[in-house]
């Protein structure tokens, strides 16, 4: 424990020496822009307002970097073999830092009411090679058209189109995107991490506080025109309010969905191309970082008629916020003739504090259970403990106990019995 302390102190030097380059520029900000920095993460959609301020095309260059220093333990009781029949063993894992990952955002304001994002993985787990993640243009007002054309209707609307981060509940705005990780205030992600990149348009409307969208893919995440007959377009859908009741207490439900009839490979739980931060857990020997980069999170493997839906509560009073999620996801395998389901729970209770809740402790808990293919019942359940501190608005440093726990696998898989804890320091700067 002693090395691990001296190697977070390290962390927290190069934070304090890259600090000059993260300091806070309002004026960098766009309209109708989620902030990247601290005011980001009770942001979900990107506020929306017609009152712009468009002077001329203006470009936002921003960033994010994190690096982790990983103590993690983890064992197991299954026994699979390998081809001579001999037993495989957990690779083994020690404590030290991972690969620093690095984002490259790149905002661009283009006319009064129109912007455009997107996002470069300049570092990742899996892609440790510059990676392009997704981008979209978002429009809130239809000047280009003609001055004040429908503005009625614009005033209240909102299109997005892109190869994006589909808008598929609310975990999603909370999850660590890559470097992305000032908006999580854990380390890790969910176990079934329901995020994905098709290309496809959102259409959204705000009225007083409520919200509702409809969205349409085609279905693939990685585009292509070789296989036409594979792939069903998928549906989204959002209905929510999110509303300030004064100035203590904020009150936000959403239910989303998600549909694909068919896909050559649904991506929902598995599109996150970055890797999951529990680096190396609960992997067979011979495992690698960059191969294994989905160590410690869950794919149910449905790829057709998968259905899932999602439901987010947020509450915060004064500096204490809840964050729940209810999700449910039923479809098949290619091989599959009945559909089987998955549900997961979440909840989260942070407790923010200190000048502008510049300091927070907090903790999850996160279930995930039902039929794997061949009619396993499984469950696997993770408890974290977290506590953070930003020391600008653009620097977090956090530090994360996590206890994950696998049960009724089969006996010859690996993540019979399984199980890993311990901690993980991870640092901060988003831009």
């Amino acid at each position: 424990m002693k090395k691990a302390i001296n190697y977070f102190s390290t962390v927290l030097l190069i934070l304090f020496g890259f600090q000059a380059l993260a300091q806070e520029r309002e004026a960098r900000d766009l309209d109708n822009f989620r902030y990247r920095d601290q005011r980001g993460i009770e942001q979900f959609e990107a506020k929306k307002d017609t009152a712009t301020t468009f002077e001329g095309v203006k470009v936002r260059i921003g960033g994010a970097f994190a690096i982790q220093f990983q103590a993690l333990d983890h064992e197991s009781t299954g026994m699979p073999m390998n081809t001579d029949g001999d037993p495989i063993s957990l690779i083994e894992i020690g404590n030290n830092f991972n690969l620093p990952t690095a984002n490259l955002d790149l905002d661009v304001q283009l006319y009064d009411g129109i912007s455009m994002h997107l996002r470069t993985y300049l570092s990742s787990r899996h892609h440790p090679e510059p990676y392009v993640k997704g981008g979209y243009i978002q429009i809130d007002k239809l000047d280009f058209i003609k001055k004040g054309f429908m503005e009625n209707v614009m005033k209240d609307v909102r299109i997005k189109i892109g190869h994006m981060e589909n808008n598929y509940g609310d975990a999603h705005f909370r999850r660590s995107d890559n470097a992305q990780a000032i908006y999580n205030p854990f380390v890790g992600n969910l176990i079934m991490d329901g995020f994905t990149t098709e290309v496809g348009a959102e259409v959204y409307y705000f009225k007083q506080g409520f919200i509702g969208m409809l969205g349409v893919t085609n279905g693939k995440l990685n585009q292509a025109v070789d296989n036409p007959d594979t792939t069903d377009p998928s549906f989204i859908a959002k209905l929510g309010y999110d509303s300030s009741i004064n100035d203590d207490l904020r009150l936000r439900l959403t239910g989303s969905v998600y549909h694909t009839n068919k896909s050559a490979n649904a991506y929902l739980y598995s599109a996150d191309r970055a890797g999951s931060r529990y680096y190396l857990v609960m992997e067979e020997e011979g495992a690698t970082t960059k191969n294994n980069f989905a160590s410690g999170r869950f794919n149910p493997g449905l790829r057709n008629e998968l259905t899932s839906f999602m439901i987010n509560p947020f509450v915060k009073y004064q500096g204490l916020e809840f964050f729940g999620t209810y999700e449910r996801a039923s479809g098949k395998a290619d091989t599959e003739l009945e559909t089987r389901s998955f549900n997961q729970y979440a909840a989260e209770l942070i407790y923010r504090f200190g000048n502008n809740e510049n300091i927070y402790v907090g903790g999850r808990y996160n279930y995930v259970d039902g039929e794997e293919l061949g009619g396993t019942n499984i469950d696997i359940s993770r408890f974290n403990l977290s506590a953070g501190w930003f020391m600008t608005k653009n620097i977090l440093a956090k530090l994360e106990y996590v206890n994950q726990k696998y049960s009724g696998f089969e006996a010859n898989d690996i993540r019979n019995g399984g199980k890993f804890d311990g901690v993980v320091f991870e640092a901060v700067i988003s831009f």
